[in-house]
């Protein structure tokens, strides 16, 4: 059983993380209700105030890419742009092999 996994960093502007992570959080929601979709979590990081990273599991990478087609996900992309640092850097892609909470 392997699945996709993603674990990526997005840098805010200062004072703007906390804005941003709501904003994935949102989408959050939005893509728990798409195909394959087994874990969407957003944190702070404890070591830098700008930093907000998002860790993913689906089912294939092509049920994650088919989730950028949620109604209202484009929206939330497009809110969170302008609050960016930088541009997203590419996430770590991960071939999850199991543990507790797998399916």
């Amino acid at each position: 059983m392997s699945k996709y996994g993603l674990h990526g960093k997005l840098i805010a502007t200062p004072g703007n993380a906390s804005k941003l992570a709501d904003i994935l959080i949102k989408a959050s929601k939005l893509v728990a209700t798409a195909e394959g979709c087994q874990l969407y979590v957003i944190g702070k990081d404890k070591s830098d105030a700008n930093a907000v990273w998002i860790t993913e599991i689906w089912d294939t990478q092509e049920d994650h890419d088919k989730s950028l087609s949620v109604p209202g996900v484009k929206e939330l992309i497009t809110q969170a742009m302008p609050m960016l640092a930088r541009k997203p850097e590419k996430g770590q892609e991960l071939e999850i092999l199991g543990g507790f909470g797998i399916k």
